[in-house]
């Protein structure tokens, strides 16, 4: 007996197709989804395993959309991981954080990983790609995950099985090799094809495309100052203990969820406290503090705390607003797409910056501006400023870290500070938090705490707020002076409740529907914390889930 039809709405037309057809196996027939590595279904992502059961819409994604590209990238990191294994027997490979234009890991082995290692391993993983070996998706009873696990020498997933709640796992295979996914993957290897694996001393870096130009890799950026700080975040999380999500969640059953937030509170309050020093040691040169930093990174807060060890040092720091130099509303630059781009450098009058900036510095009286956004004009409203030589001028922008902002000012004069979060930790060995997901999260809860935006409206925004940041802001990174890490090992304990309940919101109808899925899937993995009597007013936390004492 044929199997029953069901219809499938594309972007400009309507087809039938046999129920159970894989999206895959249309993939070859239609030639909108020519290049397509990934599907979307009634605004779900789903890999081209997935197969149509009900009638529907249907959507193909290349390696251009965020989706795509996410696709891409974990079926990259799951070839090398099978690939290191089948070169290195034995070996445990560790996927940590980003860096400059891909993934930085780490092996470890009986033996030192060195640079012929890692060529081998890359080479092995071309000879999968030629292989075109076809992903599989399954769903499996978690006894039977267990065993594949343990079979497999994976104790990190074993430990995050011992908390999942559900029957039944699903798991992604590429031959003899199995692996748990926070994505769904590609349809087969040979799809892969561009990649590169660099030696980085004492791992290495998966470098993949960007969409902008998917099979091209970029040209190679060294960033020390990053890499460094995140060395430092996995330092101190395995002084204290906790690698990874399983970790964390056993600390929280075990009831020691509050000397984790105090810990943590202290080791930010460290950070803090020396890079006052920092400043405080070099006074007379120092007159210009810059902090720059993506959404939600928690600059606010960072730049109140900072003042306050400023003033135990014996300085009085004194804040301007950026937003204050903005140029009338006519005189805005437009975007590619025509729209008013306040964020960009042209946005700001820094001719009256800078001239503000070196009369202040020599002690000057100035007069300062008070943007109007409702007329979108600059207003003069009597107010003033002079400022002593204990008196550090901070300013908060998305552009500090561009000397062309404050390009008046000597570098001598000036200390930047680079704020994000920059989390180091990991599902598992293979499954690293996204850095940029954390912050997403982070706004989702204040936006609609403090500016009445649903989750949806977030989510619509971002791909906005990250063009920014890639144009404004992770270009000069490395320029800081200092790089704060503003991350927490205990937040998305507390970010899970409060973001739940917004997400669960997004119905299947809205475009933001696969993303919050998304998101609800990785928080699933972590214990809830409700109760924050734990946490100080003062975290930089408090500044998206309310409660701080800077608000």
């Amino acid at each position: 007996m044929a199997n029953a039809l069901i219809r499938v709405s594309l972007d400009n037309r309507e087809i039938e197709v046999e129920r159970g057809t894989l999206v895959g196996e249309l993939a070859k027939r239609l030639p909108e989804a020519e290049g397509a590595v990934v599907g979307r279904v009634n605004n779900e992502v789903v890999g081209f395993q997935f197969p149509l059961e009900q009638d529907c819409r249907l959507q193909f994604m290349t390696t251009s959309s965020e989706d795509g590209m996410r696709v891409y990238r974990a079926s990259l990191v799951f070839l090398f991981v099978r690939a290191a294994l089948e070169v290195l027997e034995g070996c445990t490979v560790h996927i940590k954080h980003s860096l400059n234009n891909g993934l930085y890991g780490e092996i470890d082995h009986s033996q030192l990983v060195i640079e012929k290692d890692i060529k081998v391993i890359e080479n092995r993983m071309r000879e999968l790609v030629d292989q075109d070996i076809p992903f599989e998706r399954k769903t499996v009873p978690i006894e039977t995950a267990r065993e594949i696990y343990a079979k497999q020498g994976f104790d990190d997933k074993l430990r995050l099985l011992e908390q999942y709640k559900g029957d039944y796992v699903t798991l992604y295979s590429c031959g003899w090799f199995h692996d748990y996914l926070s994505s769904v993957t590609v349809a087969s290897t040979g799809v892969l094809q561009h990649f590169k694996l660099r030696y980085y001393l004492p791992g290495f870096i998966l470098e993949y495309p960007r969409r902008a130009n998917p099979e091209l890799i970029p040209a190679y950026v060294e960033q020390g100052k990053l890499f460094n700080v995140f060395f430092k975040a996995e330092q101190w999380q395995k002084n204290i203990q906790i690698p990874d999500v399983a970790s964390l969640n056993d600390c929280i059953r075990r009831g020691h969820f509050g000397e984790l937030v105090r810990v943590s509170e202290a080791y930010h309050e460290n950070q803090i406290r020396d890079i006052a020093e920092q400043i405080a040691q070099d006074r007379d040169r120092l007159r210009i503090i810059l902090i720059a930093g993506p959404s939600s990174s928690g600059k606010t807060t960072f730049a109140q705390r900072l003042s306050v060890q400023l003033r135990v040092k014996g300085l009085r720091p004194v804040a301007i607003g950026l937003d204050d130099y903005f140029v009338d509303r006519h005189l805005t630059p437009r975007d590619e797409d025509g729209n008013l781009d306040f964020e960009a450098l042209e946005a700001i009058d820094i001719e009256l910056f800078n001239e503000h900036l070196t009369k202040l510095i020599q002690g000057e009286e100035v007069s300062l501006p008070t943007f109007d956004f409702l007329t979108g004009t600059r207003k003069w409203n009597g107010k003033t400023m002079q400022v002593r030589p204990d008196q550090p001028i901070i300013i908060e922008g998305i552009h500090g870290l561009n000397d062309e902002l404050t390009a008046s000012i000597p570098k001598g004069r000036k200390f930047k500070i680079y704020v994000s979060a920059l989390t180091n930790l990991n599902l598992d060995n293979h499954t690293r938090i996204s850095t940029t997901d954390v912050r997403m999260l982070r706004r989702i809860i204040r936006d609609n705490q403090f500016r009445a935006h649903n989750a949806q409206a977030t989510i619509n925004r971002w791909p906005l707020v990250r063009r920014g940041e890639h144009r404004h802001i992770f270009p000069f990174q490395e320029d800081a002076d200092v790089m704060f890490n503003s991350t927490l090992v205990y937040e998305l304990a507390v970010l899970k409740p409060l973001a739940e309940v917004l997400l669960e919101e997004i119905g299947p109808e809205s475009q933001e529907y696969s993303e919050a899925r998304r998101l609800l899937r990785f928080l699933s993995h972590f214990y809830e914390v409700t109760d924050h009597s734990d946490i100080p007013c003062n975290s930089i936390l408090k500044e998206f889930i309310g409660g701080s004492c800077f608000e």
